[in-house]
């Protein structure tokens, strides 16, 4: 009786498509990472760790966090909004204006570059007016920011909508029963259920722009110590046939961004686990 119970526990195919899902997992994913660190065991502790403190490398990791933070910052806060009129507010062009949303997904990353350099430029559109008033975006580390943004903020947008449309009316209706206010009630009733979406599009949005080439190419200038980020730096080290410590840099790329996405899914954990024991 017992075996049996144990038998059904498992749905049938499980031992198959597990096999499946960790063969597909390693040849797509697992094998292609491996490569890194065996690539990278050729150099000696002094030569990777000489590659990876070098001053321009680490000005370009800091550059590649720092704006990738800011961007996924942004988009969690506009991405939030933009959600929350598309699912709220009924108004001509609605479905247009969802659609325009998916944009930097379709666009190619190339394109987005060219199109965000022309606008920003100091002779651009946009670019006249932030240059009388003092501010120049292209060419500078606020050109990566507006450029990471731009292709990160779907992420958020379409993590946080489906959520926010499933949101029971009645625990609103109760609160403002209650006489709390509007920004009570959205801050103590609708934040809270919204914020393992947020945390999620932030990482999404995060993990996104870390990994950004073709948006950011143009309209960063490519300037060493100022505004190179690390894949367009990793792609120099490629082009130069310096294999090593292309992957040395990548690595140390790929364990930071794994810790932050820990951190971030850990946080997510914990909302998740607090909103459950209520």
């Amino acid at each position: 009786m017992s075996s049996l119970g144990r038998r059904h526990r498992v749905l049938p195919g499980f031992g198959i498509t597990l096999g499946f899902t960790i063969f597909y997992l390693s040849i797509i994913v697992l094998i292609p990472l491996s490569t890194l660190f065996i690539k990278t065991a050729t150099l000696t502790w002094n030569e990777f760790y000489h590659t990876i403190s070098s001053a321009r490398v680490v000005a370009a990791f800091k550059l590649s966090f720092a704006a990738s933070v800011i961007a996924a910052s942004v988009n969690t806060v506009f991405g939030l909004l933009i959600a929350w009129i598309l699912v709220r507010y009924r108004f001509p062009f609605r479905r247009l204006i969802d659609g325009l949303v998916d944009l930097p997904f379709a666009l190619p990353t190339a394109v987005a570059g060219i199109a965000l350099t022309a606008l920003y430029s100091p002779n651009g559109w946009f670019g006249k007016f932030f240059e009388a008033h003092g501010v120049k975006v292209a060419y500078t580390p606020l050109g990566v920011v507006v450029a990471l943004t731009f292709i990160g903020l779907p992420f958020v947008v379409r993590t946080v909508q489906p959520i926010l449309a499933e949101l029971p009316p009645e625990n609103e209706e109760a609160s403002a029963c209650l006489g709390a206010g509007r920004l009570k009630t959205f801050w103590n009733v609708i934040l809270p259920e919204l914020k393992p979406a947020l945390w999620t599009g932030f990482a999404l949005a995060f993990a996104r722009a870390l990994g950004e080439y073709g948006s950011v190419v143009f309209i960063s200038g490519n300037i060493q110590y100022k505004t190179e980020i690390m894949p367009l730096l990793i792609m120099g080290k490629l082009d130069q046939f310096e294999y090593a410590s292309a992957t040395a840099i990548a690595v140390v790329m790929l364990l930071v961004s794994f810790l932050v996405l820990l951190f971030i899914n850990l946080i997510n954990w914990r909302t998740h686990r607090r909103m459950a024991t209520r």
